[in-house]
């Protein structure tokens, strides 16, 4: 192992660089905890691979660490994968295409494809085993041609649409093989709580409803740095664009619901006590002696994305990634954070005013709230129940109750920020990675974990290390010089690094990085940097100093 070390010249941030260069095999993802604070290799492909680390500190308390390992690997290639497409007519760009068949199938189309002069092979899919999934056989794939250059590839996909076939242009280092040799590209925010006095915190902008970039929100809040955060609503068919799609805690109070038993992380401001757990939630509105339950807080009723909702929620009232889950039958709370106007359509809305009484019952539902009111939507057989409660003058009380994996209460103080999550990648120093339990594993359609789970794509992730540090993390993707994480890979960089609590953030397009003012990862949509949900950031030294100072 190499270091050197030189100070930051004029202009550059606060503090020392750390250059490590590494050489060796990538330590292997074992189930034994070790030490905090030891320097391994990340455990991503071929032994011997070359690994370069720069460690920058940004504030007092907070680094910032580039890993480069491994180099493209001359036995890569780009190719064709004959599919049926999956997300043509969604404006979610990571939505997988349906690429998968079982070997009869892909036996066939490769046959009809060479019967047109395509030079098509069948290639067999296994995919790891994980702590809830067997893993093994996910179906047989179809590919066309060994290009060298993408410009190449793209051509043949454009001959292939012209015979009348489907198919996306794809790079063979995007598979996941773990022979590969890279390269991979990963940053690393730490957050020391002995040395740390800014605040680590979560923003969604002005309001829930709508979107911003990760650099939007962090230099609205003159943030140091900013990792993008949970899952969100993109398509407006699945509910209001923006709006967490999981659960929302952000300065203590919930404003959106948990899908049922993912995991979400837990920040508090001082940058101690991180952690992972999986919530549920209660809510109830009450007026008198009357309460009804409630299905949701700022979101569109029906409409439950990544699903975990109730009973009787279709098709599913568990976790099932981005799938659109529908009831009819919904009450929902809606908070001033939600946005300038609450949904309309079809139902009834009691308007409340900034004292909880009831100013107004519309029908349809949906319009601006008065100044610091807040209002509570019904749709289906839950119309009634709400006229019957909600009568004009009458005082409505509105209760949420977060719940641990073991049923205990959890009350959020003013500090602490909860975003969404999932799957979980690492529990008490050990690889934990649970597909299956967070909706990841779609029945009938191994496509999906294909290309969600099983293949590489720019990952954010976060945990907290044996030291009490929070570590967040970004790998870019969806390049040749920047292949991407897996699931299981993104699992055991997080064991690499020495987190003992890790989980999977929003990933794809949305991964984002921001220091110092600058974007300093690549965003893989072609469009640039992605519009998110929400953003985790770092504030400088003296922010929670004076918050704390105003709270008294």
């Amino acid at each position: 192992m190499r270091l050197t070390k030189r100070l930051c010249g004029a202009g550059a941030v606060l503090g020392t660089v750390l250059a490590v260069s590494l050489t060796g095999p990538p330590v292997q993802a074992s189930a034994e905890s070790r030490p905090p604070g030891r320097t391994e290799a990340l455990a991503l492909g071929a032994s011997g691979l070359a690994e370069t680390r720069t460690t920058r500190t940004l504030q007092p308390g907070v680094t910032l660490t580039r890993i480069v390992r491994g180099a493209v690997d001359p036995a890569h290639h780009w190719t064709v994968e004959a599919s049926i497409p999956g997300g043509d007519t969604s404006p979610d760009p990571d939505a997988p295409p349906s690429t998968l068949k079982d070997r009869a199938s892909a036996d066939e189309l490769a046959g009809d494809l060479r019967h047109q002069g395509f030079a098509a092979r069948v290639e067999w899919v296994t995919t790891p085993r994980t702590a809830d999934y067997a893993g093994g056989t996910l179906g047989w794939r179809v590919r066309i041609g060994t290009f060298d250059a993408q410009s190449a590839a793209t051509a043949e996909r454009a001959r292939l649409k012209a015979a009348g076939f489907t198919g996306s242009v794809t790079y063979t280092g995007w598979d996941g093989a773990t022979t590969d040799r890279g390269p991979w590209r990963v940053d690393v925010l730490t957050i020391d709580p002995r040395t740390f006095r800014g605040t680590l915190d979560a923003s969604y902008g002005p309001d829930l409803e709508n979107r911003e970039t990760t650099s939007e929100l962090s230099a609205a809040a003159g943030a140091t740095a900013a990792v993008n955060a949970g899952f969100f609503v993109l398509d407006p068919r699945a509910g209001a664009p923006g709006d967490p799609a999981g659960v929302g805690v952000y300065d203590g109070r919930l404003l959106s619901e948990p899908v049922r038993g993912r995991p979400s992380l837990i920040v508090h401001d001082d940058g101690r006590r991180t952690d992972v757990s999986r919530l549920t939630w209660q809510g109830r509105v009450t007026a008198g002696r009357t309460s009804l339950s409630l299905d949701g807080i700022n979101r569109v009723p029906g409409l439950i994305r990544n699903c975990g909702g109730s009973e009787g929620d279709t098709p599913t009232a568990l976790p099932l990634h981005d799938v659109t889950c529908t009831n009819p039958d919904q009450l929902v709370a809606f908070t001033p954070d939600y946005g300038a106007s609450t949904p309309r359509g079809d139902g009834t809305e009691a308007v409340l005013d900034a004292h909880d009484r009831v100013v107004a019952l519309r029908s349809p539902r949906g319009g601006p709230l008065p100044p610091g009111g807040s209002s509570v939507q019904a749709t289906g057989q839950r119309v009634a129940e709400l006229a019957e409660l909600a009568r004009p003058g009458a005082r409505l009380h509105l209760t949420t109750t977060l719940l641990d994996d073991r049923g205990h209460r959890v009350t959020p103080s003013r500090g602490t920020t909860i975003v969404n999550a999932g799957p979980e990648l690492v529990r008490d120093g050990r690889l934990h990675v649970t597909p299956r339990t967070d909706g990841m594993v779609h029945p009938g359609d191994p496509s999906w974990y294909y290309g969600w789970v099983h293949k590489r794509n720019p990952r954010s992730l976060a945990g907290v290390d044996g030291a009490g540090r929070t570590v967040l993390v970004t790998a870019d993707g969806r390049s040749t010089d920047a292949l991407g994480l897996s699931i299981t890979e993104a699992a055991r960089v997080a064991h690499s690094l020495g987190l003992r609590e890790a989980v999977n953030l929003d990933g794809g397009g949305s991964t984002t990085m921001v220091a110092a003012g600058e974007v300093i990862n690549d965003p893989s949509d072609a469009a640039g940097e992605r519009p998110v949900g929400d953003a985790l950031l770092i504030l400088p030294d003296g922010d929670r100093r004076t918050a704390e100072a105003k709270d008294r």
